[in-house]
Order: structure tokens, then C-alpha cells, then sequence
């Protein structure tokens, strides 16, 4: 069992999507995701919009009016062994509340920048070197990857980083931030996927 916790404003729109993508192609893995936000209603529903972008997706509808918000908490911070923030302000209010896990905290789109150039090899030699243990292995993968922040290339806009919010805007927004925010996670669950299967 490892822990992913993605996190955006309300927990109604940007972080339950990424919660339910990655939960559907990583749960048989043994990953247990979970999201909050930093503001908004607790016990919230997903956002309509946010449930139909789901459904295209795949996600069965039961699973996405499932969801309810809630707040984030400095404890939700320090137990996730990759946390993942849809905004830099996001990443910074997860920084606040569990500043010794800088390495494995990332937004979703800064992670997948720094992950995509690193080759197969170089994440599963990563992970191999924090032995058998999953947790173990997805934090190390994550501090290998929190490695090249200093190296890649600076963005010429910082906010290519961030997921766009969508909330209270046109469907067309919606769209743009399921688009910004799903080629993500098909990098996180790469990641990750190397991560927990030992060479």
C-alpha cells in the first residue's frame, strides 16, 4: 500500500478528477488516493461539469457523484507518499503544512515535466535503491525526479505548471483544465507504475 493525495481549492472540480484517474489505473497496484482542498463547502459534490469530464474519461458515474470534498489538514500533508498540488499556490500551502516532504510535493504538471525526459531505467533505479517496500519505493522515485527542479529547463511562464480552475466558468475552461491536467497523470501513473514493480 502506498498514498497519493492530490489537492486543488474546493476539492470540487481539478483534484477529485485527478484523484478518480489515478485511483482507476492505480488501485490494483495497491495505491490508495485521496485529495482535499484548501478552501470551499466540506462535504461538497464534484462540480457537474467535473462528473462529466470524468465519465468521458471512463470513470463510472457511481464512483464520481460519490465523491464528497473536504478540507485539508496539516496530518493529510504528512502521511502521502506523493503529494500532488494542481496550482504552485497549492504546492506552497502543502509546503506550510509539511515542509520536510519538499521532495515528494510537486504540482501535477511540474511533476510530469521533470518525469517525462527521465528514461524507464532511471526511475526503476531509483525506486530498486529503496528496497521492497512500495512507500518507500514511490518516495524515492519522487525525490529522484524533485532532483532535476534545479537542472530542466525554466519555464518561460511558471504558470505552465498549473492546472487551470475551472470553477464557475464556461465548459469550454472545463475542458482546458481536463486537458492541461490529464497528459499529468498519464506521466505520474507512469512513474509510479516503474516505481512499484521491481526490476
Amino acid at each position: 500500500m502506498f498514498e497519493i493525495l492530490t489537492v486543488c481549492t474546493g476539492n470540487i472540480c481539478r483534484s477529485p478528477l485527478a484523484q478518480l484517474l489515478l485511483d482507476a489505473q492505480l488501485a490494483p497496484l495497491g495505491a490508495r488516493v485521496s485529495s482535499a482542498g484548501t478552501r470551499g463547502a466540506a462535504g461538497a459534490t464534484m462540480t457537474p461539469e467535473a462528473v462529466q469530464l470524468a465519465t468521458d474519461a471512463g470513470i463510472p458515474l457511481e464512483s464520481a457523484t460519490a465523491h464528497r470534498a473536504r478540507y485539508l489538514t496539516e496530518a493529510m500533508a504528512d502521511e502521502p507518499d506523493l503529494l500532488l498540488a494542481m496550482t504552485r499556490e497549492h504546492r506552497r500551502t502543502l509546503a506550510e503544512y509539511a515542509p520536510g516532504r519538499l521532495r515528494h510535493t510537486f504540482t501535477v504538471r511540474e511533476f510530469a515535466r521533470l518525469s517525462a525526459p527521465l528514461d524507464d531505467a532511471t526511475i526503476t533505479q531509483a525506486a530498486d535503491a529503496a528496497g521492497p517496500d512500495p512507500r518507500d519505493r514511490v518516495r524515492a522515485m519522487a525525490a529522484a525526479v524533485a532532483s532535476y527542479r534545479g537542472v530542466a529547463e525554466p519555464l518561460a511562464d511558471p504558470a505552465d505548471d498549473d492546472v487551470v480552475d475551472p470553477y464557475r466558468r464556461s465548459w469550454q475552461t472545463y475542458q482546458l483544465s481536463s486537458q492541461q491536467l490529464t497528459p499529468a497523470v498519464a506521466e505520474v501513473v507512469r512513474a509510479v507504475r516503474l516505481a512499484v514493480t521491481p526490476a
